[in-house]
């Protein structure tokens, strides 16, 4: 991989998946290799997604919260909504998010001169998908409208769990207030989700939008819900750690 600081196109990342597949590499070689111009790509591409990207870019700052793609911006002609018609703001496409922030924070030095946003976009995400925890501890498919699929899901919930306890570990938000957040997330994964013998349930499988792969039941599974759950997990445990 070779990364030049030539003025090639930055709008890659057309979706908000590719900041959770995409951000931590570019953080983690520049890192490994001492080379700042990894960095500033990353910035470039990032700042395409959430600033350009569909015109208004993928990020609501209004919100807090970002959209899959460009198709479910609010006000494009055709766009995607809700059948209620509201905005459709996909749960696990802002885990990804979520995940992307935390991991590429962990890898970046502080003194990098954009840790400083992703740092409060992580913030402004956990704050804002804490108060729309359902009250079992999960989040909805579409978290701008509780009545379009609802139940429990676990990719999304077991992603935003990792980022915000990463968020309280790294002292981004405060425990007090973000302690409980984790906790409910963590009793109704496992309480709800994890069956007897292990397997993880109510994974909504591979898709682009809350129908992708509906319904969403008990005996649901993806190898990434399975990693996110681990993943939240020890983040999680790591709170309780020295």
């Amino acid at each position: 991989m070779v990364c030049t600081d030539q003025p090639d196109e930055n709008d890659d990342w057309w979706w908000d998946d590719a900041l959770h597949m995409a951000m931590p590499p570019f953080a983690r070689i520049g890192a490994l290799r001492g080379d700042p111009r990894y960095w500033r790509k990353l910035y470039a591409l990032y700042g395409h997604t959430k600033r350009v990207e569909g015109g208004p870019g993928l990020y609501d700052a209004e919100t807090g919260l970002w959209y899959r793609d460009k198709r479910f911006l609010p006000g494009i002609a055709g766009g995607i909504l809700s059948p209620a018609g509201k905005s459709v703001v996909w749960s696990r496409g802002n885990g990804w998010v979520a995940g992307g922030h935390a991991k590429t924070l962990k890898a970046l030095p502080p003194a990098e001169r954009h840790t400083g946003e992703y740092r409060d976009t992580l913030v402004r995400l956990v704050t804002a998908v804490a108060g729309i925890q359902r009250t079992d501890g999960f989040w909805n498919v579409n978290l701008a409208d509780a009545t379009h699929l609802p139940g429990p899901e676990t990719s999304g919930t077991s992603f935003f769990l990792y980022g915000t306890s990463y968020a309280i570990r790294a002292g981004l938000v405060g425990r007090r207030t973000h302690l409980p957040v984790v906790a409910r997330a963590w009793n109704g994964l496992v309480s709800t989700a994890v069956h007897p013998d292990g397997f993880l349930g109510y994974v909504q499988n591979v898709g682009d939008r809350p129908e992708s792969s509906q319904p969403v039941t008990y005996d649901s599974t993806a190898n990434f819900g399975v990693g996110a759950f681990l993943l939240a997990g020890t983040e999680l445990a790591r709170l309780a750690g020295p």
